[in-house]
């Protein structure tokens, strides 16, 4: 057995990885699933968590399709600049992992050897994981309650996924980082003209939170071009608005066959206020 970066949801100790399982030393067990993720989410057991498979279906493939691929390679600039080598990366809320795996594959062209972690609450996002790489180590957990030690993770990314600041804080280390993506007032406004008689902007994100320190804020906005009208359901049906939008509504987009969409992201980058 080797020690894990992992802790027991149930007792809070260290969980050992075994070939099929992860055990801790109180005999609590956890079986790895054939697509390599841990299921350690403790609240409720039945009912849907997180997004289903249509909407991480989609996601993927307009993923792969390389329209977010600007803001990928931004997020891993930022990484990099704060992780040293032998750390842990953090992924909080990290879905079907495309910004996971090619954090992973830009601190390994940097020769930096570190461990990069992915919890989701979802299930059915951890399981398109192993299709991009299996050097991640995954578990299905909330952000609210993440099974790691506390002040383990060198730096956390949480992309487009809820932003706990108390779990946040308790998890990444003395002087650690947090590198929080998230999308601005006019972020995908093309595609919300088309569908919505009246479109309406992003709430602006608060970005003073206690314990931590802003040390940097930057913006990530181009313009996308899709040719297809596959591509634009793709987009549409991997967004919350596919969910709240009427049928009326999405037959509009159904004889689109070309959008020129804006994406604008924004990056906050923190630091945890040393108290010791």
């Amino acid at each position: 057995m080797e020690k894990s970066c992992f802790i027991c949801p149930v007792c809070r100790t260290g969980l050992f990885k075994t070939e099929k399982t992860y055990i801790c030393q109180n005999g609590h067990s956890f079986d790895i699933a054939k697509k390599g993720y841990v299921n350690l989410l403790m609240s409720g057991n039945g009912g849907q968590h997180g997004d289903d498979k249509t909407m991480i279906s989609a996601r993927a493939d307009f993923l792969n399709r390389g329209f977010y691929d600007k803001l990928s390679e931004e997020i891993c600039k930022c990484v990099n600049e704060h992780c040293q080598g032998g750390g842990i990366v953090l992924d909080a809320g990290c879905g079907e992992c495309k910004y996971t795996a090619d954090i992973y594959e830009s601190l390994e062209r940097e020769d930096k050897k570190n461990t990069v972690i992915g919890v989701d609450i979802s299930k059915e996002a951890l399981g398109f994981a192993k299709r991009r790489t299996n050097k991640l180590n995954l578990a299905v957990a909330s952000c609210a309650d993440i099974p790691v030690e506390a002040e383990s993770a060198d730096v956390l990314v949480n992309i487009f996924a809820p932003f706990m600041p108390e779990e946040f804080k308790r998890v990444i280390k003395r002087d650690g980082m947090i590198i929080r993506v998230y999308p601005l007032a006019k972020h995908l406004w093309e595609l919300k003209e088309l569908i919505y008689d009246v479109p309406y902007e992003n709430p602006e994100t608060d970005m003073e939170e206690e314990g931590l320190t802003l040390v940097e804020k930057l913006d990530v906005k181009y313009d996308m071009e899709f040719k297809t009208n596959e591509d634009i359901m793709s987009l549409f049906k991997m967004t919350p608005y596919f969910y709240r939008t009427s049928e009326e509504d999405k037959k509009k987009l159904e004889e689109v066959k070309s959008l020129t969409c804006r994406a604008e992201f924004g990056i906050a980058i923190y630091k945890k206020n040393d108290h010791r």
